[in-house]
């Protein structure tokens, strides 16, 4: 199984990791994408005042430029660690034991706007940058990542995808049509038994349902076998049509 999350706007600073080595990232064929877009985004931080308007950044935001500019040089962490905010703190990697985290290397991608798709154990440095942002010189985000994301998920041919992305960046690279997925949406549960969409609470459901899965680390290759997984676990997950459910707790 591969699950595939949205990153996060906040990330922790610095790192201990060597700089960005493009070629020691999960989907090697992603590389010539990631260096465009890499390029672009140092090469933008040159100008501090374009820089602050394509990335809308307010006043108090104008260290990212120095982060982006750095990307190339700067320290690097596991992307389980470098991301924060409600469902990177739900899953709260830096807490889980040597196994738990060898899981999430193995079964997790985080889709980020710079580097396209990355393991959950790729080490990459911080950056400022959105699925919405256009860069000078290159093509929208969607029309850059879109084709070859989707072809790099082909050729990994994995058994079965559970989407917990945001909409934007599902549409930065859908996975695809022959690939046995789910894409998941957040409910909750009313007291008549009806379900609903939650917005506050959707990361914290999608961060909690990952910890609990790399806690107990299964070997899971289809849906069947995690929605198995998921009623042995008091978790409520739903194969509904044409979006499955996770039922918040």
């Amino acid at each position: 199984m591969l699950i595939l999350l949205p990153p996060s706007e906040t990330k922790r600073p610095d790192g201990s990791g060597a700089p960005l080595d493009l070629s020691g990232l999960r989907l090697s064929e992603l590389e010539p994408s990631r260096r465009a877009v890499i390029d672009a985004l140092v090469a933008l931080s040159a100008d501090e005042a374009q820089a602050a308007r394509t990335l809308k950044l307010s006043p108090r935001q104008l260290g990212e430029i120095a982060t982006n500019a750095a990307l190339w040089t700067a320290p690097t962490m596991p992307a389980m660690d470098r991301y924060t905010g409600v469902l990177f703190d739900a899953l709260d990697a830096k807490t889980l034991d040597s196994r738990a985290r060898a899981w999430l290397a193995k079964n997790v991608m985080i889709h980020s706007a710079p580097f396209g798709l990355v393991g959950a154990g790729d080490d990459i440095p911080s950056y400022r940058l959105g699925a919405g942002i256009r860069l000078p010189g290159l093509a929208p985000m969607k029309k850059h990542w879109r084709e070859p994301i989707t072809a790099a998920l082909t050729a990994a041919n994995p058994d079965f995808v559970l989407d917990l992305r945001s909409e934007a960046y599902v549409a930065l690279g859908p996975v695809p049509a022959e690939t046995n997925s789910a894409f998941v949406r957040v409910v909750s549960r009313t007291e008549s038994g009806q379900v609903r969409a939650l917005n506050h609470f959707n990361k914290h459901a999608k961060g909690a349902l990952v910890r609990a899965l790399a806690e107990s680390g299964p070997e899971i290759s289809s849906p069947e076998a995690l929605l198995k997984w998921a009623s042995l676990h008091r978790i409520e997950l739903r194969a509904a049509e044409p979006e499955w459910q996770l039922v918040a707790a």
